[in-house]
């Protein structure tokens, strides 16, 4: 096949779910045999035509002077660009400044979007930008001809609001094996003496929730943030928060370092409360650690039981006057490990999404 993949900034990947998704797909298909092309912002770092086999088509991108108005203009520039492709198959990976364009999509290439999570529902944005994702979102779901969900309770939705069945192909994970406890010299930290949450630094991910029960426990652990605190939302938080207990690292992608700092948390909070399988989250379970999640559906279907639970502050602080080793919660760990040789291997996903592009492209030939 040769497949398109718009809707990211690009790859590899600097920045979130998606890009890291496309980073580990992308090469996978072209190992696979097939023709794939990401395309990339203007602004993104990396210039090059290939990366790991995959062709790079970088457009223009005025995010960075217009804003978000940019974001719709860049996606914008790459439909337009995609009608000469002749792509088989373009994977749209979410909808928020994309769908108004749908109309632009190439006739002959079959449109398969991930549908991401509920995007409208995000508390950053006002009541009229959060009106105009519903109608968004209605444009994708409608308008596409297949649909992805990364988590059930996304499919589910999808089933119910527009009648539309979709494919369940999450994220994945690698299990990380190979701790390496010297890593931790780089902040000075020891093992299972510190708490960690990774996040971006906004509302619905529940960070001033988490901070400020460890802010009101003195006896807390030290907590770790990692994250870009840049936008308004972390420069607020850190002025708040940041202290001798409580310390923001910035945005950190080494991956072996970021697992080691999983593995060796005492509590890794995960407070995501919007969105379908959270790659966070599999990272964590992927890396052994013991996770407190924020109690929501999208979570709780994919930890289970196999972890702690929180809505409040209170909740929060309860867990943290709690004295317990990781190790008297072997279970969790082993369970959690299962389901990430079972049901969330980058290969097994690959292999799913490979078929539904397939059975995509098949159809729209066959039409």
């Amino acid at each position: 096949m040769r497949i398109g993949i718009i809707g990211t900034r690009g790859i590899p990947n600097y920045y979130g779910g998606f890009e890291q998704f496309t980073e580990f797909v992308a090469p996978a298909l072209t190992d696979r045999g097939h023709e794939v092309y990401v395309y990339n912002s203007s602004k993104h770092p990396y210039s090059e035509p290939t990366w790991k086999k995959v062709h790079i088509i970088r457009k223009y991108d005025p995010e960075n002077i217009l804003g978000t108005t940019g974001q719709f203009i860049y996606d914008l520039n790459c439909i337009l660009d995609s009608r000469k492709r002749n792509f088989d198959v373009i994977l749209q990976l979410g909808y928020t400044s994309s769908s108004i364009w749908s109309f632009l999509f190439p006739k002959n290439a079959s449109i398969v979007t991930n549908m991401d999570g509920l995007e409208w529902k995000r508390s950053k944005y006002g009541k009229s930008t959060q009106q105009f994702l519903k109608k968004a979102e209605k444009i994708a779901a409608v308008k596409s001809d297949y649909l992805i969900a990364d988590s059930k309770g996304i499919q589910a939705y999808l089933l119910k609001k527009y009648n539309r069945k979709s494919a369940f192909i999450p994220y994945g994970a690698t299990l990380f094996n190979s701790p390496d406890v010297n890593s931790l010299a780089r902040y000075e930290l020891k093992p299972y003496a510190y708490n960690l949450l990774i996040a971006r630094m906004e509302p619905e991910n529940n960070i001033q929730m988490i901070l400020e029960a460890h802010h009101r426990d003195t006896n807390a652990k030290e907590l770790i943030l990692i994250g870009n605190h840049s936008n308004d939302y972390g420069t607020y938080l850190r002025n708040i928060y940041e202290n001798e207990k409580i310390r923001f690292l910035g945005p950190i992608y080494d991956m072996p370092f970021l697992n080691n700092l999983r593995h060796f948390s005492h509590l890794y909070f995960h407070g995501h409360s919007v969105g379908g399988t959270n790659p966070s989250l599999l990272e964590a379970m992927a890396s052994q650690a013991l996770i407190a999640a924020h109690n929501n559906l999208f979570n709780s279907s994919v930890l289970e039981s196999d972890g702690f639970y929180f809505s409040c502050v209170e909740d929060i602080t309860a867990l943290l006057k709690t004295h317990f080793h990781k190790l008297d919660h072997r279970s969790y760990l082993e369970n959690n490990n299962y389901k990430i040789t079972h049901y969330y291997t980058w290969p097994g996903i690959v292999a799913s999404l490979e078929m539904y592009l397939s059975t995509a492209a098949h159809d729209k030939v066959n039409k």
